[in-house]
């Protein structure tokens, strides 16, 4: 699935089974809920916390599927093309960050 496709994906979902969008500021609080719960088990599989019992059976791709479908939501609702956001996004990392990860002596 391309970006595109799942922004349209999103789209239709939203516009059938969703009923509409939650208003951006909504999506926006969801999507730091989200978040939040990845960082939640990204601190307890690879940090130092450990698993509530209630916690074990989580599922981190899940988790960040979730964040993805929130921002794809909030892409479609500001009319954001996140393809050519991402592109161009892309393009700026290379030329700002085109050897300072080369010359961090923390990655070495």
């Amino acid at each position: 699935m391309t970006i595109q496709e799942a922004q349209d994906t999103v789209d239709q979902w939203i516009n059938t089974t969703g009923i509409r969008y939650f208003n951006e500021l909504t999506n926006t609080a969801i999507l730091m809920e989200e978040v939040g719960e990845v960082a939640r088990i990204m601190s307890r599989k690879y940090g130092e916390q450990s698993f509530k019992k209630s916690d074990e059976a989580v599922d981190l791709g899940d988790e960040m599927a979730d964040v993805l479908f929130v921002l794809i939501c909030l892409a479609n609702q500001t009319g954001i093309n996140l393809t050519e956001a991402m592109e161009k996004n892309l393009v700026k990392k290379s030329i700002r960050d085109a050897d300072r990860h080369k010359n961090n002596e923390k990655l070495k």
